[in-house]
């Protein structure tokens, strides 16, 4: 082979070296920039062209896809947030709870409540706690409360013992029993109030509770009072006061009607069993009145029969109501539960130390204070010159009242009609000069 043929099949056989390596190197880096994908389909069957819409999500993507991949979530673990697991369980295999015991004192007494891990109340349980040096008391009707009374001013430990299917805290809880009642919000009273539910309504709260006889006559006013329009601006208002019993509410009707205010029950006291029940229509017609534009007060229909009943029912009134403003004030509601009430028979002395009492709490708490009753009740079963209530809301079912004393506002019917409620309605007269 002569030197002109050498170089040639030299050449050639560079060109095919050089070929190879170039299809090497392509070969390893598209599979090192594909990282392991699929090959691209023929263009016959290639993927159409995405487009992407104005928000930058490409057009027709499943963006819920992923909720379909079991892989993608991590799995559950027991005690993980977003469900009530227990991490003990007894012999049986049942959850076992955990318990917190609650302690607090109004006055030469402890008042205990066994919560579970939600904060609610155990039901259904004898529960007992044990005050160092002093003995063990028992939740005898196992509602998750224990009042301990009759106990001297101190420091004590209480201790909750051993209750199968439950875990007890295991430190003691400590309270200080205070020696005399001090007319300020209770601060755990929340813990202490039932819903409706919870209870038989119909023995712990009174419907049909009537004035005497004497407070009453056949020439009540049935309707809202024709007042004249610059007594309507300068003082005289008038309003309704309302509870469950009165059902739903339209209150943008009630408002057209010429309401201008309405004092609503918040709640009120067990007549049988003394519990503190609220109201299930309070926050309801309490919202709905509000936004109407209707002016609202409060009212709590008391069964206290100490003082320290009367703080507490105060102290709930003020929880309930939060940080929503009122423009009326908070009235206690005394008055008979058709005879069979816990606080029917107090004598006139200790009623009246209730309604001072509650009065007290409620204007501690930033909020005007007022009573309700009916003209006899509170001839003969307040003593109203030792009463220190700043406002005074009277009963009394004719034309003009015949109550000598002083009072602020006047119901003058407890079978009124106003559209917007249906059935009856207590109408009233409000001489505040509430703008």
């Amino acid at each position: 082979m002569d030197s002109r043929g050498k170089k040639i099949g030299i050449l050639l056989l560079l060109c095919t070296l050089l070929a190879v390596m170039g299809a090497v190197v392509l070969a390893n880096y598209n599979r090192l920039m594909g990282k392991g994908t699929k090959p691209a389909a023929s263009s016959a069957h290639s993927a159409p062209r995405q487009i992407i819409e104005e928000d930058g999500k490409v057009h027709g993507a499943d963006l819920s896809a992923f909720m379909k991949d079991s892989d993608f979530f991590d799995a559950r673990t027991p005690g993980s947030s977003g469900q009530n697991t227990y991490d003990e369980v007894d012999e049986n295999g049942e959850s076992v709870r955990s318990l917190t015991v609650l302690a607090s004192s109004v006055e030469r007494d402890i008042r205990v409540k066994i919560v579970d891990d939600k904060g609610d109340a155990v039901f259904g349980q004898q529960f007992a706690v044990e005050v160092a040096n002093t003995g063990v008391y028992l939740d005898e009707d196992k509602d998750g409360f224990i009042l301990i009374p009759d106990i001297k001013p101190g420091e004590y430990k209480l201790t909750l013992n051993e209750q199968p299917g439950f875990r007890v805290p295991a430190s003691p809880v400590s309270v200080r029993v205070k020696s005399i009642v001090s007319y300020t919000v209770i601060d755990d009273i929340d813990f202490f109030v039932h819903a409706e539910s919870e209870v038989d309504f119909l023995k712990e709260d009174t419907k049909d509770k009537k004035l005497d006889s004497e407070d009453e006559d056949d020439s009540q006013y049935t309707t809202l009072l024709d007042v004249e329009q610059d007594e309507r601006e300068n003082a005289v208002k008038l309003g309704i006061d309302v509870s469950k019993w009165n059902g739903e509410i339209d209150w943008e009707v009630v408002k057209a009607e010429g309401v201008d205010f309405a004092i609503i029950r918040c709640g009120y006291r067990g007549s049988s069993s003394g519990w503190l029940i609220e109201d299930p229509y309070f926050y309801r017609n309490l919202t709905g009145a509000k936004k109407a534009g209707i002016k609202v007060g409060l009212y709590f229909f008391t069964q206290a029969t100490n003082q320290m009943e009367a703080v507490e029912e105060a102290s709930m009134v003020v929880s309930l109501l939060g940080d929503t403003a009122i423009d009326y004030p908070v009235f206690i509601d005394t008055e008979g539960a058709g005879g069979n009430g816990r606080a029917d028979n107090l004598d006139p002395a200790t009623r009246t130390a209730v309604v001072n009492a509650f009065c007290q709490t409620i204007q501690n708490a930033g909020l005007a204070a007022g009573v309700y009753s009916g003209r006899n009740w509170f001839y003969n079963n307040l003593i109203v010159e030792d009463m220190n209530a700043p406002n005074v809301w009277l009963a009394e079912y004719r034309d003009t009242p015949l109550y000598t004393g002083r009072y602020d506002m006047w119901q003058y019917t407890s079978s009124g009609s106003v559209a917007g409620i249906e059935g009856r309605v207590d109408l009233n007269v409000s001489y505040l000069g509430i703008e």
